[in-house]
């Protein structure tokens, strides 16, 4: 396919993540030609999400080498001009440090395990304490990666809807599709004695009032390894962010469905709570006296207008948003809620940050649901992928496993003219934008990159138990100590098709001060008791028990000026990668600011014509004589 790639574009586009993707699908729409190549082998970079089988191939590379397969077959130098100089790009995937993984379920090391992407999994492997066997070329070389083959449950809506309709699909699918995806760092795997034997599981005497639990183990978990999509990062979108209103804009809603984040709960004095979000959870909620429920209604009141009552914040401008709440005559219970479970935010945040995040959470309500949020089937790296299919109906070129070894620089205008791929081969383009991780050290020499903190976890049960198990749940657990960082922790059930049934996938997400397990594990053993030791103390089967963790750290390449990158020509934009936000803002804010300063003037994102509007050239004309093979292009044009 490399050798058949047309050599000029308007566009040409190095990463496939959120940013690049949606700047993809702006720049199809607009007319552009774009190419949008990527070097791994599966569409969202570090947004992706894959299956349990593609997470331990992933991790696999990155412990074996993140250069693999990168061999090139041209040696770049010898094809820079005279005229031209050349800008290297990065041959590793440096985004990902410190991952270590724990299996706490037991191993059932009689049963023959085989993974269902052709990936060999046997137990002994993660007993061994490390990953030692080689990754199989052909897992990744036999794997295809089609963008209309396979839909990963996006659903497409061909039906017009009405002007007034918002086009989006929240829904409850209960049907797995598979989605298979793999990458590429240092991997420590540790096992937990005490998990092979079932005679050194606890006995839970039958008179108890818990709920008896379902074994699972780690041969279930890997056979039903397909029903889980394990995010790389993980987010929620606000039901009236700048991301929801880009997917029903541009008509990218279709191609994606949604659930209601059911819940938002609170860490406080040692145990999870629920915190009321409307007006009716407010008044029936019984961890507020009747004082507190009317001082938390007249607060939030005014949050939602506080612009138009400056008299009362503005002698605290300069104070940090908790101690403004102090100021409110709010209770500790109350102030609590509002700030670790309304706005969401440190302790150390502005009075004026606080507000804002405060509004935005309150304005987000009602809108398709009793939270603000909502999250994609099928994982966070849906979207991306959504974008990039945009992107392809438009006429956009995809790319995968394609490397790219450097940038060709005119030396006269100091603008980028072309790029060269492994397979030596030179394509023109007029613009080009880049995602960080490509980028050389030599050009990110004066970057300084912060990090972000992640462990994902298999569990048996939920944080807070209900009568329904199918429950969406996020939770911010405060900080220690004053100079540590608040933990997000988002439960997903299975209704999600994120995890297989009678299990839950949990992630921690917090800006890094350490390696993540040093920055997680204490959450970590607050809320969940590791398998192996629920036999020390019967009191810790309250917890719901972690079958498999996952600690990792990843770059957080936003808020980087684009003077803090050396040598850059004029015409090369760079995008970051995910951020340490709930939301999804700042991506979809890089992306329309990067596309308004290529393209001025031009519509972002603007809705795609209806069927009726489209007009074909040569609809008037005579039909072409028999043998010719002249190829009619449809125009998309406006019914004006």
């Amino acid at each position: 396919m490399a050798d058949s790639l047309p050599t000029e574009f308007d566009v040409v586009i190095i990463g496939t993540g959120l940013p690049e993707s949606i700047l993809a699908a702006a720049c199809s729409r607009s007319g552009q030609r774009v190419l949008h190549i990527d070097s791994r082998s599966y569409y969202g970079g570090n947004w992706a999400s894959f299956t349990f089988s593609g997470l331990l191939s992933w991790l696999k590379e990155y412990q074996q080498n993140s250069d693999i397969g990168d061999k090139s077959t041209t040696t770049w130098q010898d094809l820079i001009h005279e005229t031209e100089e050349a800008i290297a790009l990065h041959r590793k995937d440096e985004t990902i440090q410190h991952t270590e993984v724990f299996c706490y379920a037991s191993q059932d090391m009689d049963d023959n395990i085989e993974e269902f992407d052709g990936l060999q999994k046997n137990p002994s492997l993660v007993a061994s304490g490390t990953l030692t066997k080689p990754l199989d070329s052909a897992c990744l070389s036999e794997e295809t990666h089609s963008l209309y083959g396979t839909s990963y449950g996006m659903s497409v809506k061909d039906t017009p809807k009405t002007d007034g309709e918002i086009l989006l699909e929240v829904t409850g699918i209960e049907e797995t599709q598979v989605k298979e995806k793999y990458c590429g760092g240092k991997t420590c795997i540790h096992t937990i004695a005490g998990g092979d034997k079932d005679e050194n599981k606890p006995v839970v005497e039958d008179n108890t009032d818990r709920p008896k639990r379902n074994r699972i183990t780690y041969s279930q978990i890997v056979k039903e390894g397909r029903k889980f999509n394990i995010d790389l990062v993980s987010k929620l979108l606000y039901s009236q962010g700048l991301l929801i209103d880009l997917l029903i804009k541009s008509n990218v809603s279709r191609y994606a469905e949604f659930k209601n984040v059911t819940r938002i709960l609170t860490f406080r004095e040692g145990k999870v709570e629920q915190v009321p979000c409307s007006r009716a959870d407010v008044f029936n909620s019984k961890e507020l006296t009747m004082v507190e429920k009317r001082m938390l209604m007249k607060f939030l009141t005014f949050c939602l207008d506080y612009e138009q009552h400056p008299d009362e914040y503005q002698d605290f401008i300069q104070c940090s948003f908790s101690e403004y709440l102090k100021t409110k005559k709010l209770t500790p219970n109350l102030q609590h809620f509002v700030l670790h479970s309304i706005a969401m935010t440190e302790p150390s945040c502005t009075t004026i940050d606080g507000l804002r995040a405060t509004k935005n959470f309150l304005q987000c309500l009602g809108r398709f649901g009793n939270t603000p949020f909502l999250f994609p089937l099928y994982g966070q790296g849906e979207i991306p992928q959504c974008f990039c299919r945009m992107c392809a109906v438009f006429g956009g070129i995809y790319c995968l496993r394609h490397k790219v070894q450097c940038l060709v620089v005119d030396k006269e205008s100091g603008r980028c003219k072309a790029i060269i791929d492994h397979f030596g081969q030179r394509i023109n383009a007029k613009y080009f934008i880049v995602e960080d991780s490509y980028l050389s050290e030599e050009t990110c020499s004066n970057v300084q990159y912060k990090q972000i903190s992640r462990a994902v976890l298999i569990t048996d049960q939920s944080v807070l138990k209900t009568d329904s198990d199918q429950q969406i749940s996020i939770l911010i657990v405060p900080p220690v100590e004053p100079d540590m960082c608040a933990v997000r922790v988002t439960e997903l059930c299975s209704s999600t098709m994120t995890c297989m049934k009678d299990t839950y996938l949990i992630h921690l997400t917090c800006s890094s001060s350490r390696t993540a397990r040093e920055d997680l594990e204490s959450v970590v053993n607050k809320l969940f008791t590791p398998y192996a030791e629920t036999e020390i103390d019967k009191e810790e089967l309250t917890k719901p028990r972690v079958l498999w963790a996952l600690y990792f750290n990843m770059r957080d390449s936003s808020g980087i000026s684009r003077s803090s990158y050396s040598g850059l020509p004029s015409n090369v934009y760079v995008c970051s990668g995910p951020d340490c936000g709930l939301g999804n803002e700042h991506a979809v804010k890089q992306a329309e600011t990067l596309f308004q300063e290529i393209f001025p003037g031009e519509d972002f994102c603007p809705p795609p014509p209806n069927p009726e509007d489209i007009v074909f050239d040569g609809d008037d004309k005579q039909p072409e004589a028999p043998g010719t093979n002249n190829i009619i292009m449809a125009k998309l044009e406006s019914a004006e």
